[in-house]
């Protein structure tokens, strides 16, 4: 299996945000949003890893946001509640959801998630962080 490392970053929160995917020094991708959320970068690492590599993966990751979602398959109460939380109030980020929750549960490949405490020097977890801030800070940068 291989190995996805995926984080997200923003700067404020709203804000300038990245996102990054890493499996290795040569195998990686990064972007960055005008104006989004540190949940939102989450989830697109987690999505943007996924349309790019193929075969079986893990992802790993620092959210628990991302990881219990489908580890306590949040999952199926939104899409039977026609993406409604518990409290009936719209699932937060449903854009991105909708785009993740088929990556993962629709594929033929199997598509597991593995959470690794952030900022804790896991090597590939810390070089996606990095990317991930780098391509916010592109955002300001770019402003200027």
């Amino acid at each position: 299996m291989i190995k996805i490392f995926t984080d997200g970053a923003c700067l404020g929160n709203p804000g300038p945000g990245g996102w990054a995917w890493v499996i290795d020094d040569d195998r990686l991708g990064f972007g960055a949003e005008p104006l989004t959320t540190n949940q939102r970068m989450e989830l697109t690492a987690v999505i943007e890893g996924l349309e790019h590599v193929d075969g079986d993966v893990v992802i790993v990751s620092d959210s628990t946001y991302v990881v219990n979602c489908f580890r306590d398959k949040w999952w199926r109460k939104w899409t039977g509640n026609g993406w409604r939380n518990s409290k009936g109030d719209p699932v937060a980020n449903a854009d991105l959801w909708q785009r993740l929750v088929p990556l993962v549960t629709e594929s033929k490949r199997s598509v597991e998630f593995e959470w690794v405490k952030g900022h804790a020097g896991d090597k590939l977890n810390e070089r996606a962080d990095a990317l991930a801030q780098s391509a916010a800070r592109t955002i300001i940068s770019n402003r200027d």
